[in-house]
């Protein structure tokens, strides 16, 4: 039976948890969540065999507690898609940048996308207002000043609180369909190049990367100066990650970004040493001996193959309709790969083969 402790919530007495675990380990071998909870079960085993501080044990606690509530509370909206968004929670209701966070975020709510912020005020509330309620998400951060949560989400149980940065930032990006950065301080920085950095390094899917800035103010026009006059200079970078991310002066632009980037590229799956990229309409034979042309950098061996799933890829029978463009890619010019989702979306004719209905972006 459960029991009470002293905040009110339930506690699984000790027959329940020996319960629940010999479910598990009696369920089918062949089910990959069982397999993977029973690894995190061992896990949790093997730290008993390493000395360790209870603070650490506190953060694998705390870590799992906020990740496992946060995959909760945007389960139930998987199948929309999501924009998060970042900005300074100093900025002003008069400000013309609090003005544009409000448009953009009431135009991609038009568009059938959510919104994510941090919750607070200043940009995060712009946003958030423009979405409304019902559209928003409010991850949060515990820090002894500024980060309340705004009025528009406090209460809302699309609210989420985290101690920890590392999880708040991990859910921001995971859940995201396209990132929006307004002008901000520290963390706004801090989340950007975060979010540029996990796209340089392969280690995040491509999506549209918008840099908004109200007309009139220069903030990411003289921050794109930093990047190319001592990055790029310098060697840093590589000019081609200039592509990872596009800056805009007005709502309808910075939409139209998100929007033209889902025009016909749908998602990508790695399988093995090849990549599947799924379209979401076929290209004529002129135009994947343009790609050929255009991209044969990007490949190891081999060539560009249209063809349809590979067949590790009919675990996901929602997308087993959709083309793939299949190759052998280098993983290592995320920009590039950047540029060739930009080409198949800019291609102004739909291919001969067969044409699909525009649809969201996955999540």
């Amino acid at each position: 039976m459960k029991a009470g402790n002293a905040s009110g919530r339930s506690v699984l007495s000790n027959e329940d948890i020996l319960t629940q675990v010999q479910a598990l380990l009696e369920g089918p071998q062949d089910d990959l969540q069982r397999v993977l909870l029973k690894e995190i079960l061992v896990g949790v085993l093997k730290l008993g065999e390493t000395p360790l501080d209870t603070l650490d044990l506190k953060i694998l606690n705390r870590t799992l507690k906020e990740l496992r509530y946060a995959f909760r509370v945007f389960y139930r909206y998987r199948d929309r898609p999501k924009v998060s968004v970042f900005g300074s929670a100093r900025t002003q209701p008069d400000d013309p940048n609090y003005e544009l966070a409000y448009r953009f975020a009431s135009q991609v709510v038009q568009r059938g996308y959510m919104v994510i912020t941090g919750g607070a005020d200043g940009i995060m509330k712009a946003a958030q207002q423009g979405a409304g309620r019902e559209n928003s998400f409010g991850v949060n951060i515990m820090l002894p000043f500024e980060q309340g949560a705004n009025t528009v989400i406090a209460d809302d149980p699309k609210l989420i609180t985290f101690k920890y940065f590392f999880t708040r930032k991990l859910m921001f990006q995971k859940e995201a369909n396209a990132i929006a950065l307004f002008p901000g301080g520290f963390g706004t920085h801090d989340e950007g190049f975060e979010v540029l950095t996990l796209a340089q390094t392969g280690k995040s899917d491509p999506q549209p990367i918008v840099c908004l800035q109200a007309p009139g103010c220069d903030y990411w026009d003289r921050w794109h100066e930093f990047i190319t006059g001592q990055l790029l200079s310098r060697r840093l970078i590589n000019e081609e990650d200039l592509s990872l991310f596009k800056i805009f002066d007005s709502e309808e632009a910075a939409v139209k970004e998100i929007e033209t980037f889902y025009r016909n590229y749908h998602s990508l799956r790695f399988v093995d040493r090849q990549l599947a990229m799924r379209i979401k309409h076929r290209l004529s034979d002129d135009q994947l001996t343009t790609i050929n042309q255009e991209f044969s950098d990007l490949l190891v061996e081999g060539s560009f193959e249209q063809r349809g799933p590979l067949p590790e890829e009919l675990d996901e029978l929602a997308l087993k309709d959709l083309p793939r463009l299949v190759f052998f890619f280098n993983r290592r010019s995320a920009g590039r790969l950047r540029q060739l989702i930009d080409r198949i979306n800019a291609f102004s004719a739909l291919g001969n083969g067969t044409t699909r209905a525009e649809g969201f972006p996955p999540n």
